[in-house]
């Protein structure tokens, strides 16, 4: 590539290149790009932007603990357990939950069970025998409390009886509660502290009012109007979550608590709050369904005068409170911005061409779009003809200038510039070049004329006739010959 090649490839790189739009006159199609646009404008702007907020960048990974602390007292009189009080260490469990903790409303107790050998409960299936052989020796009771020694134990005159076991005994007699023990629980009070902060923006905050008021935890309760008093009461936390709190304590259940923060930092801190849901996970209809409710067992162990271990059995039934956080915060940033707004127009420009394919596709008249949006060009050799006439032009002036008399190129000018305009502006007829004499002289100054008409009226500012195409050419070359 030479001096010139490299010159001219630096050049085009500062050549600027530019569409050409056809405007299609037609109102349909019109129509449909104009409500594409709309649409997606209005999914840009209130979708994106207004709704999902799409000008923040967001924080999830957040930090966040929860706190939970019951507080009540309810006496109980049973011939099991006799009078007794109940406070937080005896019906909470476990003490110190993170993000779960249960509450005991009832109980089904067996006291002063010893390791001994005694008939298996009767409500266990894998436990009844006829006689002997049936109950294998060392074999575990399925559901049951323990293993078999060999021996069918008869229960009165009947025919059928239980295995004999060697187990906790006596064994555990009733399967449900028949009266709740713990009502008085409804009105025990939690308290939940929660505190959050987002990383990402150096952002935290809790769900308890920052005050110095020492009176203030101890009187205030929880309401939609007082979000920020943490002093939930159990009651009002079961009826929220759409169940009956006497109804559930008796066999227990599951209530869900979910704090959800959703925090605009655009706007002032005093406008990021805790929402708060509450719903009932276990099965709803709970007196129709027989794992309805919610119990485990524990126990308390002893020793007698004589070093002899013996316990209390305690089924315990309650409600188990699980919490569960969802946080989100969110923060003008210009890069989620540009990237929102680039989409946007990206869908501006898939819109066009959804009407593009209608338009020279899909519509009566889609070959007449078509033939104006996509232009054919067929190769066709014009520079040829073009060189050679200027050769061949060149070579007439030369052989006219020669010549003798008034045929130079000086007598030509002069009968030009005489002649009318409208003669000079076109082609000579080709009779009156034969006539004019023949020979090389008459052929040039009909080539003069042809020149010199189409360039005259480039100057006199009439477009149309002074322009030299390929016809022009042709004839100028049948001329010649």
């Amino acid at each position: 590539m030479g001096q010139g090649g490299w010159k001219g490839l630096c050049l085009s790189l500062f050549d600027y290149k530019t569409e050409k739009y056809v405007i299609a006159k037609n109102k349909k199609v019109g129509l449909l790009y104009r409500l594409l646009q709309l649409s997606i404008l209005l999914y840009l702007v209130v979708w994106v932007f207004m709704v999902k907020k799409g000008y923040q960048d967001t924080d999830t990974s957040l930090q966040s603990a929860v706190i939970t602390k019951v507080k009540g007292v309810a006496f109980t009189n049973t011939s099991e357990l006799g009078e007794r009080l109940w406070d937080v260490a005896d019906y909470v469990i476990p003490p110190q939950g993170e993000n779960v903790f249960f509450v005991v409303t009832n109980l089904i107790v067996t006291p002063n069970q010893r390791q001994d050998t005694c008939a298996e409960s009767e409500h266990i299936p894998n436990a009844e025998c006829s006689e002997d052989s049936d109950c294998r020796p060392g074999e575990a009771v399925i559901a049951g409390n323990g293993v078999k020694t060999g021996r069918c134990l008869q229960a009165g005159s009947t025919a059928k009886g239980t295995c004999e076991i060697f187990a906790w005994c006596p064994v555990e007699a009733k399967s449900k509660p028949a009266k709740l023990l713990l009502g008085e629980a409804e009105e025990f009070t939690v308290y939940i502290k929660n505190s959050i902060r987002f990383p990402k923006f150096n952002f935290s905050k809790t769900n308890v009012l920052n005050t110095q008021n020492s009176s203030f935890l101890k009187t205030c309760r929880f309401d939609l109007n007082n979000l920020y008093c943490p002093i939930f009461r159990l009651g009002s936390i079961v009826r929220w979550a759409g169940s009956n709190f006497q109804e559930m304590a008796l066999e227990g259940g599951v209530i869900g608590i979910q704090i959800e923060w959703d925090c605009d930092l655009d706007k002032a801190p005093s406008e990021c709050n805790p929402h708060y849901s509450f719903s009932r996970l276990d099965n709803k209809f709970a007196e129709k369904s027989v794992s309805s409710g919610y119990n485990f067992r524990f126990a308390k162990y002893y020793r007698d005068t004589a070093g002899v271990e013996f316990r209390t059995l305690m089924k315990a039934y309650g409600i188990r409170f699980a919490f569960l956080s969802l946080f989100q915060a969110g923060k003008f940033s210009i890069i989620p911005t540009v990237i929102n707004v680039g989409s946007g127009v990206a869908l501006m420009g898939a819109g066009a061409f959804f009407c593009d394919l209608v338009l020279i596709y899909f519509i009566k008249k889609s070959h007449f779009y078509r033939g104006k949006k996509y232009e054919e060009v067929r190769g066709r050799e014009v520079g040829d003809p073009l060189a050679e006439s200027s050769r061949r032009g060149g070579a007439w002036e030369a052989e006219d200038a020669e010549g003798p008399g008034p045929g130079g190129p000086q007598g030509l000018e002069q009968s030009s510039r005489e002649e009318p305009e409208g003669q000079r502006s076109g082609l000579p007829e080709r009779p009156g070049v034969q006539d004019g004499g023949g020979g090389r002289k008459g052929d040039g100054y009909v080539c003069q004329q042809l020149l010199e008409g189409c360039a005259q009226p480039a100057r006199s500012g009439h477009l149309g006739k002074g322009k030299l195409n390929v016809e022009q050419l042709q004839n100028l070359q049948t001329v010649e010959t």
